[in-house]
């Protein structure tokens, strides 16, 4: 009883939380495990719990793609045009206008010319922050002439997407030539015997998908990105049927033979080395 008749020798006192400031934690969407923003972008943008690849500007694919100080941009100062003149809750260039602000870009791809592991090549990325990165008359056209300078030079071309709007609404049919357009280049590059190598990450879609990304010699793959035409949402509500586990993600794909092969983006560099030095001895 004398536990309960004690005089308490403490005081509670009241501690109020401190804030924990935004951007010093990102939440992975797979494994939903907090980690340093610092210590994920140091592991190249890759959850160290699960494997799970967050998205990347093209800028930073860049970065971890080419040679330190080989890459040339190319063309860099392409702009969109408005030839349909579009309106809807916000006109075509009040939307360019706010995604050049936002991204620091001037349409949805970076193109240029570096060295990989010391290998020449062009490369030409998508970035998914502009317009879900689709593709409109700059982009097609910025694909195109990267293709044919590589052409001329007899350099490998690397292309990688990620791009979840496919052919620019905006622009109408405009944005429809350019996949005929790019894939014409693509053909006589490889009449040429040169290497195209398509990368494919999360998500690559629609007309993207259906034309230059989609006919590369060789087409690789970032883990469970999402990859196909039409999303599969659409598609269970379209055929009304439930569609098979993992569908439309990279593991599907390549188990179905439409990739040749899922690369950690760790690995993605030495990947791209060691391909264009096959090609190049062979």
């Amino acid at each position: 009883m004398a536990l309960f008749g004690k005089k308490k020798k403490y005081t509670l006192i009241n501690v109020k939380k401190k804030n924990i400031p935004e951007g010093i934690f990102s939440k992975c969407p797979e494994c939903e495990s907090p980690t340093y923003v610092k210590g994920l972008q140091d592991n190249m943008n890759v959850c160290p719990s699960c494997g799970y690849h967050f998205g990347l500007t093209a800028e930073e694919r860049i970065k971890l793609t080419m040679d330190e100080g080989t890459f040339v941009e190319l063309d860099r100062h392409m702009e969109s045009a408005d030839p349909l003149k579009f309106k809807g809750p916000k006109t075509y260039k009040e939307k360019l206008g706010s995604d050049k602000k936002r991204t620091g870009l001037i349409d949805a791809i970076i193109t240029g010319e570096g060295k990989i592991q010391g290998k020449p090549a062009s490369i030409a990325v998508t970035d998914s922050r502009f317009i879900m990165g689709s593709m409109g008359a700059v982009v097609g056209e910025k694909i195109t002439r990267a293709i044919e300078r590589a052409t001329e030079k007899r350099l490998p071309v690397i292309i990688i997407s990620g791009s979840g709007g496919g052919a620019r609404m905006y622009e109408g049919v405009f944005s429809l030539m350019q996949m005929a357009k790019t894939c014409s280049a693509l053909a006589r590059h490889h009449k040429e015997s040169l290497l195209y190598i398509s990368v494919l990450t999360n998500p690559t879609m629609a007309g993207i998908m259906a034309s230059f990304a989609g006919v590369g010699d060789v087409i690789l793959a970032e883990p469970k990105a999402l990859i196909g035409f039409t999303g599969p949402r659409v598609i269970e509500q379209t055929i009304r049927q439930q569609l098979p586990e993992g569908f439309q993600r990279s593991e599907f794909l390549l188990a179905h033979g439409l990739i040749d092969k899922i690369v950690d983006r760790h690995d993605m560099k030495k990947t791209l080395s060691d391909l264009i030095e096959y090609t190049h001895n062979n």
